[in-house]
């Protein structure tokens, strides 16, 4: 198993020059608010996942008064050492693989994180982009090729809505855009929906262990078909026993057909307003739409779930669990649902927790935890 073994950051953010050693197990940083430890967290996620929750320019990564910095994480473990580098020069963000340079790609995936965060337990009640994003983030980190058609998508689409927005288009402009739509989309929802199954499987179980006797569930829900494989009344969505070609062929029918359909309302509103970029992925407890009816505790309680789920999924797939990063949670949490979180993860689990007070943290959670104070 590989480890992120030590963190070092020169001129990033508020931290003129700092290195962190990682306990293989838990490490906790404690300070006041404002020291300097969420950036530490966003430094970890920066260079295991090519990507910040923040999305900061680059220049935003530089401390005040500089006009570069450097962030380098060394991973250990299975006989190999591994050193990931992220630089900010001249406003433009690069990374590093062992001294050679690489895209966000060439980080992802040798040791992803799950991050979480206060804004994350907001996630049942906002847009239906932000669980979109959950789960495509999540995505990203696992394979490549998910990675790959969720840009290509996303490029296709805002090259559509400009023609979308020209008044001289007509149907048969759109015709060959919407086949490569629908030809990437398909794939696209292939690869997200058999995801969403595998996380949905271990989000039943991680809930059921935070809040027994609700009975909850995720469905996929699609603007190009009534509803996706596993979710009820999906007659006109492919089957989940087809193969991943037969699947992605019907996607793209119905897609097309879609987008025949929404064709007038496209063209008045210069909008793309089907496809993946618009679905919904809902939560329910005991079949009640979730965003609607869950009280806060239901919702955080889901959203616990989730992280924990997608820590599961993480081992499922590559065969070792992720970095967990937890930031500043801990304050958001009562004391039932801290311990219930804290118990999911198990022991293996590398991570690190930002927390403003230790008093939070239980004395058998302490007494395996590496404590750094941050900030003096």
């Amino acid at each position: 198993m590989i480890f992120a073994r030590e963190l070092s950051v020169r001129d990033y953010r508020n931290f003129a020059s700092y290195t962190l050693e990682l306990a293989e197990g838990v490490t906790i940083l404690v300070g006041r608010n404002a020291v300097g430890k969420t950036n530490l967290v966003e430094a970890l996620q920066l260079l295991t996942s090519g990507a910040s929750f923040r999305r900061p320019a680059p220049a935003e990564l530089v401390a005040e008064g500089e006009t570069s910095c450097k962030l380098a994480l060394r991973l250990e473990g299975e006989g190999r050492v591994i050193d990931l580098g992220c630089a900010v020069r001249e406003g433009k963000r690069s990374f590093s693989r062992n001294g050679k340079k690489c895209r966000a790609a060439g980080v992802r995936g040798v040791v992803p994180s799950v991050l979480f965060c206060p804004d994350d337990l907001d996630m049942i009640k906002r847009s239906a982009r932000v669980r979109r994003s959950a789960l495509d983030g999540f995505g990203v980190q696992l394979n490549e090729q998910y990675a790959q058609l969720l840009g290509a998508y996303e490029r296709l689409v805002e090259q559509r809505n400009a023609l979308l927005k020209e008044r001289w288009c007509t149907r048969e402009m759109l015709a060959a855009w919407n086949d490569s739509l629908a030809q990437t989309g398909a794939s696209l929802l292939v690869h997200r929906v058999a995801l969403l199954a595998r996380v949905r499987e271990r989000f039943v179980e991680a809930y059921g262990r935070i809040a027994p006797g609700e009975r909850v569930d995720i469905s996929y829900e699609s603007t190009v078909a009534p509803a996706a494989p596993g979710a009820p009344g999906g007659a006109a969505a492919p089957a989940p026993n087809l193969s991943r070609a037969e699947q992605a062929a019907a996607w793209k029918a119905a897609f097309l057909a879609a987008l025949d359909a929404s064709f007038e309302d496209e063209l008045r509103r210069g909008i793309t307003l089907v496809g993946p970029h618009r679905d919904e992925i809902r939560f329910s407890i005991d079949g009640r739409d979730a965003r609607t009816f869950a009280s806060q505790g239901q919702q955080r309680s889901l959203v616990l779930a989730w992280k924990v789920a997608e820590v599961a999924v993480t081992r499922d797939i590559l065969g070792h669990p992720p970095l967990l990063l937890l930031d500043d949670v801990m304050s958001e949490l009562d004391a039932e649902r801290r311990e219930a979180f804290m118990h999911g993860i198990e022991d293996e689990v590398q991570t690190v927790i930002t927390t403003t007070n230790l008093g939070y943290f239980s004395d058998a959670i302490l007494n395996r935890a590496k404590v750094v104070p941050i900030g003096g």
